[in-house]
């Protein structure tokens, strides 16, 4: 290994969405910190790409007791309180600074931020910028950075963390040649987002095939309640080249409808108190059944409609939608949406305290590759909120790690290069592996599951897993890396959702009878790790 091809730092972030961007911002106070991002700063990861809003309580009718009880009632009380807490509490103070940085979001008449409903929600609570509010987040982010003395390492993929003894000590990663590069540092921040890339149909962006999950687990992290997938319930589903494009909550919470094939207007029968408004698991899992029931679309979905209101009110509220829909010929202030479920949030990930430590020593995280914070299902608008809160968190706590001496252990980056030396000699394209995983996990682990169905798709797991994926070149060793990485989370999902034996929030096991309300279940979270892997008790 040469001199040169080691970076050293105070502060490591890897990820560059909300979440890593807000993380290195304020652990550049503290020292020399280095951002590593598999894409561009901005441009990569879902905060950019999440059109809904923010999470905050603003108003005085409002209160965060409130938004405790939505949030944990929405998460079926699997939630961290503590974490929940932290979120609810700290998330005005975060938009503030947002706000403060030149983040332009909608306002009221007398100048305050605006908020519109989402659902599971009993106040309007969503501040929002049109239905842009991930990108301009992140614009505002970006500028920020930019000012900050952060040291950027894009287009660069962290493919293993490094340890010192019992401590995370940074990283090594690959650049877009195949080139390794090694990032010593005092403490690292994962905050490398979701992954349901791992699903046929994703709202995700293609880096989202989750990384940090299986990066924290194979250093040795614990991670918690790994079944929990939310499929939001509005993805598109026609043209075929744009399934799985989010259709943001915004236009159920401006006022769109959801309607079958029939033209009937049909959440009565799931929700009839909230009706569209309801959480995003129960809105989910009312589309499947009546596109199963037979009462979908030809294209295997249904419609939500914002035709009866105004023009004017999609095109000021609503228009990334209309422009999006217009490029596939459906003018939506005239003609019905077509929607389906779509993968979008992973609810586990690494445990974390209210600090954003995790159970390693020197390893923090933030952002969705975090778990507990959103329990057994995601509020619409808590994501936001949680990059800023949780971002900011982690940052300071890794900026305050104590300084160390600086050492590269050789065996473990040689172990890295046997590794990719070992693709080279592969017997199976990175992307056929890929395309069976997808099939397997949209079939066996989506919205509905069986016992039978996910024993099955574990065995499927193995299989690909005894596959090592072929490099075809330098340039194709990160693909590799990625299918192990997918196959990894995929497994933690299959073995999270076999422990859980009952249904809760996005987690639904139609093959077993659920006895008791989610406030009554006698289970806390499922955890997984290196170590062994088991169920909790319900915690005091």
């Amino acid at each position: 290994m040469h001199a040169d091809d080691v970076v050293r730092c105070h502060v490591l972030v890897i990820g560059s969405g909300g979440a890593g961007a807000r993380a290195a911002v304020e652990a550049a106070a503290y020292g020399e910190t280095v951002m590593i991002s598999k894409t561009l700063i901005g441009k990569g990861g879902c905060t950019t790409m999440a059109e809904g809003g923010y999470n905050a309580v603003l108003r005085e009718l409002d209160g965060c007791p409130m938004h405790v009880e939505d949030t944990l009632r929405g998460g079926a009380f699997l939630n961290d309180t503590a974490l929940v807490d932290a979120l609810v509490t700290e998330a005005p103070a975060r938009m503030a600074d947002l706000v403060r940085w030149g983040a332009v979001f909608d306002v009221t008449d007398d100048g305050q931020v605006a908020q519109r409903p989402f659902g599971g929600q009993r106040f309007p609570r969503t501040c929002y910028a049109g239905d842009r509010t991930g990108h301009e987040m992140m614009m505002t982010l970006a500028e920020r950075l930019r000012a900050s003395p952060v040291e950027h390492l894009q287009e660069m993929t962290v493919i293993e963390l490094l340890r010192d003894g019992d401590r995370v000590s940074g990283a090594v990663a690959l650049d877009r040649r195949g080139e390794m590069v090694v990032i010593c540092a005092d403490a690292t921040v994962l905050a490398t987002g979701g992954g349901t890339q791992v699903y046929d149909i994703s709202t995700n962006s293609a880096a989202g095939t989750g990384d940090g999950y299986a990066l924290g687990y194979r250093a040795g992290a614990e991670l918690v309640d790994m079944e929990m997938v939310q499929f939001h319930p509005t993805g598109a589903v026609y043209p075929y080249d744009a399934r799985g494009r989010l259709i943001t909550e915004a236009v159920r919470g401006e006022g769109g409808i959801l309607v079958n094939a029939a033209g009937e207007r049909f959440m009565h029968r799931y929700d009839p108190d909230r009706m569209e408004l309801s959480t995003r698991d129960v809105v989910a899992r009312a589309i499947a059944t009546e596109v199963l029931e037979g009462r979908g679309t030809v294209h295997g979905g249904v419609y939500l409609d914002v035709t009866h209101l105004s023009p004017e009110t999609i095109e000021e509220r609503l228009p990334i939608m209309l422009e999006q829909f217009l490029q596939f010929g459906v003018d939506i202030r005239t003609q019905p949406m077509e929607v389906a479920p779509t993968a979008h949030h992973l609810m586990g990930g690494l445990r974390i305290t209210p600090e954003a430590t995790t159970t390693i020593p020197g390893l923090f995280a933030c952002g969705e590759v975090t778990g507990g914070v959103h329990g057994a299902n995601r509020l619409g608008g808590n994501a936001l909120a949680d990059t800023q809160v949780f971002g900011k968190r982690a940052g300071e706590s890794a900026g305050r790690a104590p300084v160390r001496a600086h050492s590269v252990d050789i065996a473990q980056v040689d172990a890295q290069y046997d590794r990719l030396d070992a693709f080279f000699e592969g017997t199976a394209p990175p992307s056929t592996i890929t395309d069976r995983l997808k099939l397997a996990m949209w079939r066996d682990a989506g919205i509905f599951r069986t016992g039978a169905g996910l024993r099955s798709l574990a065995a499927t797991l193995t299989e690909l897993s005894a596959e090592k994926p072929k490099a075809s070149g330098p340039a194709n060793l990160l693909e590799c890396c990625t299918v192990e990485n997918m196959l990894v989370l995929s497994s933690l999902i299959v073995s999270g959702a076999l422990l859980r034996r009952e249904s809760r929030g996005a987690h639904v096991r139609t093959d077993l009878e659920t006895a008791w309300p989610p406030e009554a279940s006698p289970f806390g979270h499922t955890y997984q790790s290196i170590r062994g892997k088991g169920i909790e008790g319900v915690r005091p």
